[in-house]
């Protein structure tokens, strides 16, 4: 057995410090673009309507609050796992497995959001008849997820570098053709004669909508975690974590407003609202009065999948780093505490995959959506509250913007629709109560 004076760097089951501000701040870029743009404007604008930039905003709001307590915590415990270890630090172990429990549970399902998007994407590529009904399209969508879940595993169980220089080329590929399209839109904008986003049937949504909406649109903010859940990872962590946090929600904030204000301006919140692609749906709207070609959808097409695939890249990476990180402290079975020679949770990163595809088989893009935003929010109100719990703090991180960071957690993960509240309550649950006969039955060793 190594001796506890062994250097950590040397301890099998740590990992090594290689990735710096830029490399960090793309992983966080990275896995909200293809979460943002591809998959929740359309399920936010069914309940917010014309209301959808207020939605935006709401999601903003809370995600920058939580995005401050998160960089506060992990520059203070700069380990793999995020709020499962900042809450453990701070609250004690019950409220830590709730935390590291909920995010697994959420981001298993997003991951399965991520990779159906992706699959439903490449459908399309093949120019199958439509991207959603035709049950040829579902079966190659559902090949096209699988494959690319075994993919990105295979990448990641490369090591983390590799995570990092794939994700870097997916998203400058990504920002390229939206950028691209952008300019397009608000050419459009810009001459009112060509009749987009003229609405054919009743608005959707609501003002009170807003508040699913914006529950909904936190799914796509919540990239940024990857950062804080990787942080064993990052070079000079107590400067580095917060900046590469901070600032992709900032720039990945500014993408959002534009491209959401131009959907509606462009499309209009009905159709938006229908849409199962809604950049495809942008790109059918703008080719009415500009004549844009089948290269350009399948441009955008391919944006989306390469999107989806930055998202789902570094979502799989994080959900490894917190099962290692409470298989580390009991809370998880020990041999997920694996460490390759290339310094990557291999057998959590498989059982990651294996899951993944399991939600794949058995469900839908837009119900594990929901199960996702509600894991993932009571993981940020633990988040918020841990860091309440700080005493020395930086100027920029007051202890109000922990309380509104809790409280709209907890306002927006109640405000989901009541099947997503109910079946994720009962899965936290079920992990309490797996917590505590485990325990019971394999008390710690001394």
């Amino acid at each position: 057995m190594p001796s506890s004076s062994q250097s950590p760097a040397t301890r099998p089951s740590e990992l090594q410090r290689r990735l710096g501000l830029t490399d960090a701040t793309v992983i966080g870029v990275g896995s909200m673009v293809g979460a943002g743009v591809f998959v929740a404007f359309a399920p936010a604008a069914a309940h917010a309507g014309s209301w959808l930039l207020a939605a935006v905003v709401l999601a903003a709001v809370v995600a920058w609050c939580n995005a401050t307590s998160t960089a506060q915590l992990a520059a203070r415990y700069p380990s793999s796992g995020g709020t499962y270890v900042y809450a453990n630090q701070r609250l004690g172990a019950w409220p830590g497995f709730v935390a590291g429990w909920s995010f697994v549970t959420g981001k298993t399902a997003s991951a399965a959001a991520m990779s159906m998007t992706f699959g439903l994407y490449m459908a399309g590529v093949l120019d199958a008849p439509g991207v959603v009904g035709a049950q040829n399209t579902q079966l190659w969508a559902t090949v096209f997820a699988v494959v690319g879940i075994l993919t990105l595993t295979g990448i990641n169980l490369l090591g983390v570098t590799r995570t990092a220089t794939v994700t870097k080329v997916l998203v400058g590929c990504v920002l390229t053709v939206l950028l691209s399209l952008g300019v397009a839109m608000a050419v459009v904008v810009g001459n009112p004669s060509n009749g987009a986003g003229q609405a054919t049937s009743p608005e959707p949504g609501s003002l009170w909508g807003v508040f699913p909406a914006a529950a909904l649109l936190f799914f796509a903010f919540a990239g940024y975690a990857r950062i804080a859940t990787m942080g064993e990872e990052v070079r000079a962590p107590q400067r580095t974590i917060p900046r590469a946090i901070l600032g992709a929600l900032s720039l990945t904030l500014v993408l959002y407003l534009v491209l959401g204000a131009l959907l509606l301006a462009v499309v209009g919140p009905a159709a938006l609202a229908d849409s199962d692609a809604p950049m495809l749906t942008a790109v059918h709207a703008l080719g009415l009065s500009h004549g844009l070609t089948s290269a350009t959808a399948t441009a955008v097409t391919v944006a989306a999948a390469l999107g989806t695939l930055g998202a789902l890249l570094a979502l799989i990476a994080g959900i490894s780093r917190t099962s290692l990180a409470m298989a580390r402290s009991r809370d998880l079975p020990s041999p997920l505490t694996a460490v390759s020679g290339r310094g990557v949770p291999w057998v959590s990163e498989l059982t990651t995959a294996v899951l993944v595809i399991a939600l794949v088989l058995l469900t839908d893009v837009y119900t594990v959506i929901g199960f996702s935003s509600f894991g993932v929010l009571v993981y940020y109100a633990l988040a918020n509250l841990s860091a309440l719990t700080l005493g020395d703090r930086p100027w920029w991180a007051p202890r109000v913007v922990n309380i509104v960071g809790l409280v709209g957690c907890l306002a927006l993960a109640f405000s989901l629709p009541w099947t997503s509240v109910v079946t994720m309550v009962v899965v936290l649950a079920l992990g309490i109560l797996g917590r505590a006969l485990y325990r019971a039955l394999r008390p710690a060793r001394h």
